[in-house]
């Protein structure tokens, strides 16, 4: 265990990036797989920063630019993923209610807009939400 924690940098990173892609594939483009993998991700942040920092506003400091991190490639993969199909929201002859998503709102259009804001946007944050808060569960509970 002590090895994993004290990967390099650059290989926690490529074994991050990965992980992000698996968990990607696993939902078929639809992110719930990644913002798991914020979980594990917080308490490997919170048990790297503390092995190294003493200081806690500089731990918690340090946490919060690698959450915001590891949010921004699950962005970046789901801009990916899904920036083919954004401007099909704006061509009025496509037909949205054969597109394949759940139709939650009343008007089809603004029902593929709201999930391209889910996918992309919001499916983010919450993986930074679960990376923040499982780093702080690990700050508290873990010895």
């Amino acid at each position: 265990m002590d090895r994993l924690l004290r990967l390099d940098g650059k290989a926690a990173s490529a074994i991050y990036v990965f992980s992000d892609l698996i968990c990607a594939g696993m939902g078929m483009g639809i992110p719930f797989f990644c913002i798991l993998l914020g979980f594990p991700t917080g308490w490997y942040l919170a048990r790297r920063i503390t092995l190294s920092e003493a200081n806690l506003e500089e731990s918690l400091q340090k946490v919060l630019v690698l959450a915001v991190l590891t949010s921004a490639v699950t962005l970046l993969l789901m801009a990916a993923l899904w920036g083919a199909v954004v401007p099909k929201a704006f061509d009025v002859s496509y037909d949205f209610e054969n597109f394949g998503i759940p139709m939650i709102l009343y008007d089809p259009r603004a029902s593929f807009i709201g999930w391209l804001i889910l996918m992309i946007l919001i499916s983010s944050f919450l993986q930074l939400l679960s990376t923040i808060f499982a780093t702080h569960l690990t700050l508290l509970f873990w010895p």
